[in-house]
């Protein structure tokens, strides 16, 4: 059974609730409640406004300090609510990491709605990425895993799909993996990327509207492709088609084959790291049905 990656330190409320009233006394009388598990950080609901985020394994430190960096100027730029930080934790005897309060962004998880009731939100979510994809400035991190050349997730790749039992599809799979490898390298600048853009980091209004996205941890600097991918991630053809269109002639063809196969990697990282997470399997297995029915 695979699994997402354990904790180094797991935080229960006793800690958090310490950690908010050490820094910011003026928070520590907010209701506290524990959101979500995530394979990198811990969230809480602070009030009704707010949240806390911490890591939960040694490697999603950097991630909280690159969202710290970065996030209020994506911020500025975004057409929809992003959870920007209000107050960057110091670490304690209790908590030895870096933290974040951050704003609340209400929604539901795309995750969470059938694909029929996502359709809405593909031209805002195409909206949300041509704010997004700027050049990077000097000194954004490169995330060794997301917006890199295709080839170098290729040894990932192949050893998912080497798993027939849980890949049946598998050849299939493998011709698309040429496909969009065979793709045009990147050869723009580097552009700032979410760099895990999927249905369960989208929020959606009651009427399935876009209404904001959350979860930056891998924002860093790259090939746009990766964000792109959410297409196959999140919409059925129709939907797909419009968000396609909504990002307009600026995205290369070429850019599209890459951006299907981020949806290849993305997808099979889901399905083969999530046995125990229903939700994301669900998405993994959704990227996999709409890459093979394109």
């Amino acid at each position: 059974m695979a699994g997402m990656p354990p904790a180094t330190m797991e935080v229960n409320d006793a800690v958090v609730q310490c950690l908010v009233r050490d820094q910011r006394p003026d928070l520590a009388d907010r209701r506290l409640a524990r959101v979500t598990n995530g394979w990198d950080n811990a969230t809480f609901r602070l009030g009704d406004d707010l949240a806390v985020r911490l890591p939960r394994r040694a490697e999603a430190v950097s991630l909280i300090r690159h969202e710290q960096r970065y996030l209020p100027d994506i911020a500025r730029r975004s057409p929809v609510a992003v959870p920007v930080p209000v107050h960057a934790g110091r670490p304690t005897s209790d908590f030895p990491w870096p933290w974040s309060i951050v704003r609340w962004v209400p929604g539901a998880a795309a995750a969470d709605v059938g694909p029929a009731g996502r359709g809405p939100a593909a031209e805002g979510l195409a909206d949300f990425l041509r704010a997004l994809h700027v050049p990077a400035e000097t000194g954004v991190p490169v995330n060794p895993f997301r917006g890199v050349p295709l080839l170098e997730r290729d040894a990932a790749v192949v050893e998912r799909l080497g798993v027939r039992e849980r890949y049946p599809q598998a050849a299939a799979l493998r011709a698309v993996w040429a496909q969009t490898c065979a793709a045009k390298a990147w050869d723009g600048p580097l552009m700032m990327l979410h760099g895990d853009l999927h249905p369960g980091n989208v929020l959606l209004t009651d009427d399935g509207s876009l209404a904001g996205v959350i979860d930056f941890g891998d924002v860093g600097a790259g090939d746009p492709a990766v964000d792109l991918a959410v297409a196959w991630l999140m919409f059925d053809a129709g939907a797909r088609h419009r968000f396609m269109d909504a990002c307009g002639p600026a995205v290369e063809e070429d850019t599209w084959v890459r951006a299907r196969g981020w949806a290849l990697i993305l997808s099979t990282a889901l399905l083969s790291n999530s046995d125990d997470n229903p939700r994301m399997f669900a998405v993994g297995e959704f990227g996999i049905r709409q890459i093979l029915e394109d």
